[in-house]
């Protein structure tokens, strides 16, 4: 199987990359910066790439690859931090912008050179989605512009002799306009891909490294009727049969009615086992209102009722989680800085009652994940089922957890689901939720003076997760939805319409 290298320099964007590079049906993995020569030349790749990165490739102490990487033969493609740090190392020289020359941040149209292989069919003006307070002062020998904005004449470099190109904005991003065509363009025109990776291979590959290692081994698995822990318990299941022992814990932190739900969506395809656990997790949140806290108390709370589940049921060698990409990146991987933790990751005490923890969806983003459940034969009903976090409503109500504060906002996040799925734009967005806020505000109920909770909907439309934007939904269905949840649910006085994108906000609220 051919693989491309992604050299990780700690860039909030490098695990996007490796999704880009696999969407296009080529393996890749995401591999330290400092990996050594001979495990690179180990993995043997038909291409590599270098990420983006926080630093500032001039500095003595920013992260660098072993020089000996451009000696390989193999096609280099450097994305922003990358593209300078081939530049600096080759001979080029890079500086700092000054506050009226070449620092760009946000969107910039660039004119591409159509006749750089990187480029190829791409010629002209195109929108970038840009973010670097540095460029390139000299280029080194060899190499050339192949791209300009209005503020960075550098804003692409290629070296065609020797296949190594590099661009300063980020076309993995979804706001660079033609930014999968140069990846595909890098992919298939220059590193000679044959797009031999798919789904229906990682699930082959998957069930047989699952068996490999559990052996006659059991393993228990949390299930929450999430995509992610639904495709993962299914994966499972076809790798080990009835040795695999699900178990739904009902935290009190899910949506409206949806603890029964799930329990009849599932309970007839796996080994379930429920348990209704609200008054624990309650009891353990309460005076938390720091996010990464609660997000902490969650996790361990979880390992404890999973140890419990698992002495019951008797000897088991494995928990299973149903961690994705977005978790792992977001908790922070490689150099790459914390945007908040997730309770399946990082969030797990060290005294954990398991031989090891298995997570057959590392490697998957959220898309990815639903074509891996359609090879896996799950119905469209649950493989389309809107993203919920394992946390649940605990990082949608922002401040200390109470019961009166969840059924606020199981209320009317039921009527803003409702609502969006009588105007029919249920499939069409990527995730929409309600959130309640830790602000109350002074309205006027009938007659009256009311001081009670705002309310905040979400709605975004993404491929990845990794970048969003929001929902341009229809004025009248908010309208509808604020009426509905300010007469309906108890306590709310006010509705508001969060429209920041991500970045630089995330899609949930903690």
């Amino acid at each position: 199987m051919q693989k491309v290298l992604i050299l990780d320099f700690g860039g909030q964007y490098n695990q996007l990359i490796a999704r880009r590079v696999r969407e296009q049906n080529v393996y890749c993995e995401l591999h330290p910066h400092g990996m050594s020569i001979e495990a690179i030349r180990n993995f043997d790749p038909i291409g590599i790439i270098f990420t983006g990165g926080p630093g500032s490739v001039y500095l003595e102490d920013s992260p660098k690859p072993d020089p000996q990487v451009f000696e390989l033969g193999v096609p280099i493609l450097g994305i922003c931090y990358g593209c300078q740090l081939m530049a600096q190392m080759l001979g080029g020289s890079v500086t700092a912008a000054q506050e009226d020359t070449a620092r760009e941040y946000g969107k910039a149209p660039a004119f591409f050179d159509g006749s750089c292989a990187l480029f190829a069919s791409i010629g002209g003006e195109s929108m970038t989605w840009m973010s670097h307070g540095d460029y390139i002062a000299a280029l080194p020998d060899g190499f050339s512009a192949a791209a300009q904005s209005a503020a960075c004449p550098t804003a692409a470099i290629c070296d065609e002799k020797r296949n190594f190109y590099g661009v300063q904005f980020h076309p993995e991003v979804q706001h660079t306009e033609r930014g999968r065509e140069i990846l595909r363009n890098f992919l298939y025109g220059i590193c000679d891909a044959s797009g031999d990776w798919t789904m229906e291979d990682y699930k082959t590959r998957m069930i047989e490294e699952i068996r490999a290692k559990i052996g006659s081994g059991k393993a228990l698995m949390a299930v929450s009727g999430g995509v992610d822990s639904s495709v993962a318990a299914a994966l499972m299941a076809e790798a080990i049969g009835d040795r695999l022992s699900c178990v739904f814990v009902d935290h009190g932190l899910m949506r409206k009615n949806e603890g029964d739900e799930v329990e009849k969506a599932l309970g007839h395809r796996l080994n379930l086992i429920r348990i209704n656990a609200e008054d624990r997790f309650l009891s353990a949140l309460k005076g938390v209102d720091e996010p990464e806290r609660k997000r902490k108390i969650i996790g361990e709370e979880f390992v404890r009722v999973f140890e419990e589940a698992a002495h019951r049921i008797g000897a088991v060698d494995y928990l299973v989680q149903g961690t994705i990409y977005p978790d792992v990146i977001e908790s922070g991987s490689g150099e790459a800085a914390v945007i908040k933790s997730h309770h399946n990751v990082g969030g797990l005490p060290d005294n954990v009652d398991f031989r090891e923890i298995i997570e057959p969806l590392r490697m998957l983003f959220k898309d990815e994940v639903r074509q891996l459940g359609r090879e896996l034969g799950l119905p469209e009903t649950l493989i389309s089922r809107q993203p919920f976090p394992g946390p649940g409503l605990a990082i949608r109500v922002i401040g200390e957890i109470t019961k009166e504060k969840l059924d606020i906002i199981r209320e009317a996040d039921a009527i803003f689901r409702e609502e969006m799925a009588a105007a029919g734009l249920d499939r069409s967005a990527g995730q929409y939720f309600a959130a309640l806020t830790n602000m109350r505000t002074v309205g006027v109920m009938g007659d009256g003076r009311s001081y009670d909770y705002a309310v905040a909907l979400r709605s975004v439309q993404t491929r990845d997760f990794m970048t969003a934007d929001f929902t341009h939904l229809p004025w009248e269905l908010l309208d509808r939805v604020s009426a509905r949840i300010v007469n309906e649910v108890q306590c709310v006085n006010r509705v508001l319409y969060d429209v920041t994108s991500k970045p630089p906000a995330t899609v949930e609220y903690e």
